[in-house]
Order: C-alpha cells, then structure tokens, then sequence
C-alpha cells in the first residue's frame, strides 16, 4: 500500500481521474462523495469505497474532511474486486488504517498491518445510486428542473407541458436515454440528494420532506428497495 494523509476544504472536487492502482477511498473525518460515470456514493467515516484502478472517478469533499490516500498495487493486492464497493470501516479498520498513514512503520511491521488490513475490508452489499443524464434537450429541461429541487411534486405530464413535449414522448425518450422509467430515475435523484443529508444524521422526517416523500416510512422503503439496505444500515456506526 502507499498511504498519504491531507485535509480537504468543505465544497473541494477532484477532477476526473483515474489511477493504475486501486485506491481505498477513505476520510477519516468529515463526510467526501464520489462520482465514478452516473454511480455516486457518499460516505462518512464509517464507509470507504473500494475503487478499482482505472476507473474513471471523481471525489468531493461536503464538509471539511481528512482524506487518507490509501493506494494499492494490482499486481501484490490480494483484493481484486473489478467494480467498485462501499466497504464498511470498523474501528479495528480505522486504527490500521491511521497507524499505516502515519510516520516511522518500519517495513515489516506495515507488511504485517497491510496483510490484517487487507482481510478487514468487509464489502457493504449495497446497488449504488445511478443518475444518467438525458440529452435530449426536452427531457434534459425536465431532468434540470428536477435536479434543482428534488422534491418537485409535477407529472411528467406536467413536466411535458412546461418543456413543449408529450408526456409519451418524454417516457420514451427516459427509457432510451437514461435506460430507466422517469419514475425510477426520479427516485434515484431523490436518494442522492437525501445521502448527504442522511451522512450529517439529519433527522429521516426532514430528509423525507426536503426530497419530496410524505413520510419517513415511505423514504425509508424507497431506499431499501433501491439500495438494498435502510438508510441506517448504509450509515451505521
């Protein structure tokens, strides 16, 4: 592993970029998000992102956060996931993690660290959350409108009136564009919004309201059934 520590201002993005080694993508405190083509994933300290090298991604900081460059090399790396994987960060993991970052680790004792280290990277099982975009200039109006505010209660009948298109012909060109109903792809703008309001444990009935759910239960169902676990389980300590 090659290890390195630095702070990141709160609002900071990372271009675009790719590595020839897998990276661990971890903030040991503050909330990062990462973008790899239309998957994001937000993670607190908890959680870190198994990031396989040559995948195109991008990383941002929500808040002031303590990033920890934590690189592999394909060929000696004992992991080889070939997608990237939320992986959950136990305080065993932590410790590690922050003794191999920091200064005077002799050889042997960081091939020691590495190896444990290694074994404790417990993949989350969780679908990550995909927002394509349209380019169809109709249903890319649609698309901003709902971006900037989430919770937007309108039909894509009402969307079709406002943008000049029928709502059939929005439909079809959401399936064909971003390969999912508008209702889907709704829905998935309305849990990545929620994750960084859920990563700063912002209470789930506000959450729900901010993004446009009646209730709690409600939110929380939708993102079982697109996630694959309850928004506590994705942020549990």
């Amino acid at each position: 592993m090659l290890l390195g520590a630095f702070d990141v201002p709160a609002g900071t993005w990372f271009p675009w970029h790719e590595h020839p080694a897998h990276q661990l993508v971890w903030s040991a405190r503050g909330v990062v998000a990462v973008k790899a083509g239309d998957a994001g994933w937000v993670l607190p300290p908890t959680r870190a992102l198994w990031m396989p090298a040559g995948v195109r991604h991008r990383t941002g900081a929500l808040g002031r956060a303590q990033l920890r460059g934590i690189y592999a090399d394909p060929a000696q790396s004992p992991v080889a996931w070939p997608e990237p994987r939320v992986v959950v960060v136990r305080p065993l993991l932590r410790e590690l993690l922050e003794y191999l970052t920091g200064e005077g680790v002799s050889p042997p004792a960081r091939r020691r660290a590495e190896a444990v280290a290694f074994d404790l990277l417990e993949p989350l099982d969780v679908v990550p959350i995909v927002v394509p975009s349209p380019s169809d200039p109709r249903a890319l109006d649609v698309a901003t409108a709902v971006l900037a505010n989430p919770a937007d209660p309108r039909t894509l009948a009402e969307f079709g009136r406002a943008v000049g298109a029928a709502e059939r012909t929005l439909a079809r060109i959401f399936v064909r564009e971003c390969r999912m109903p508008f209702g889907t792809w709704r829905t998935q703008v309305r849990l990545r919004a929620a994750l960084p309001l859920l990563a700063e444990a912002t209470p789930l009935e506000t959450v729900a309201y901010r993004i446009g759910y009646s209730s709690a239960s409600a939110f929380v169902a939708a993102f079982r059934r697109a996630v694959g676990v309850t928004p506590g389980a994705y942020f549990a300590g």
